[in-house]
């Protein structure tokens, strides 16, 4: 299956199990989508996993510091083997192993929990250090939000991990200009991420988030680094179904009529280019 098949695949999960329960972070897990496709597709994804095996000791580490972004994430484990696809449907529901944010103690696949924001930025270091200290050849990658970014712990961590020379993380800036209260820039004025990450001593460069083939070579470019690498990606809230890429809402509750038209658009589109 090729990367581009794989984050249709992914997309489609995405959004049949948020209509399912009809609400929740739609725009914020689109956004990612992509980037978790080049982590993750069989094959030819760059991230050293085993779905027998979820806590394989020499497997490569993800954190979704974002953590309401979870049904992506769900949604490609699910799609990569990590646990049936059926349980997509769970989301969010009462004993479920789906929960709004990701939790590393109820779903397989999932190495670090996420919630409260900045928090998982802070896990990935600690585990990037762990993986050094114990001398294992272990990439640790983390997805944070621009939003996110607005945390001051982000920025202690960032220093931290620039001062220890962690070159076994990479960190992608999910810059999708929108949060919880509405357009970044109006909320908190974030300015050029790159030259931010620069100046506290990471290698950083900006690509297209929506791009594989710049998202893989960017990454492929970061493992030889002798430091942290920031990708700041460019992408767009909700990528993939149009009325959701034109609208600001961050948690989203969906009437009949648009879970229709969205469950249209994954089966006819997104199910159909990944072999579904």
């Amino acid at each position: 299956m090729t990367i581009e098949n794989f984050a249709h695949g992914i997309r489609y999960y995405t959004i049949d199990m948020i209509m399912n329960i009809g609400f929740g972070h739609i725009g914020g897990a689109l956004s990612v989508v992509d980037c978790l496709a080049v982590l993750y597709t069989p094959e030819e994804g760059l991230l050293k996993i085993d779905p027998k095996n979820p806590k394989w000791d020499e497997r490569d580490y993800f954190v979704m510091s974002k953590g309401h972004a979870g049904p992506a994430l769900y949604a490609t484990l699910a799609f990569r083997g990590f646990f049936d696809t059926k349980l997509l449907h769970t989301l969010n529901q009462p004993g479920t192993t789906l929960p709004s944010h990701v939790d590393r103690l109820k779903t397989p696949g999932v190495d670090m929990t996420a919630g409260s924001l900045a928090q998982g930025f802070g896990a990935a270091i600690g585990i990037a250090t762990g993986a050094r200290l114990k001398n294992k050849n272990q990439k640790v990658y983390c997805i944070v939000g621009d939003g996110e970014l607005n945390e001051g712990q982000c920025w202690e961590a960032i220093q931290v991990a620039a001062h220890q020379k962690l070159n076994n993380l990479i960190v992608f800036v999910d810059n999708n200009k929108k949060q919880l209260d509405g357009i970044s820039a109006d909320i908190c004025e974030s300015f050029d991420f790159v030259e931010k990450f620069n100046a506290f001593g990471w290698n950083t460069v900006r690509i297209d988030g929506h791009n594989q083939q710049q998202i893989r070579e960017q990454i492929l470019r970061a493992q030889k680094q002798s430091k942290p690498t920031a990708i700041v990606m460019d992408t767009i809230k909700g990528k993939g179904v149009e009325y959701l890429e034109s609208i600001d809402d961050h948690h989203l509750r969906i009437d009949t009529d648009e879970k229709k038209e969205f469950l249209n658009i994954a089966k006819k589109y997104y199910a159909e280019k990944a072999g579904l």
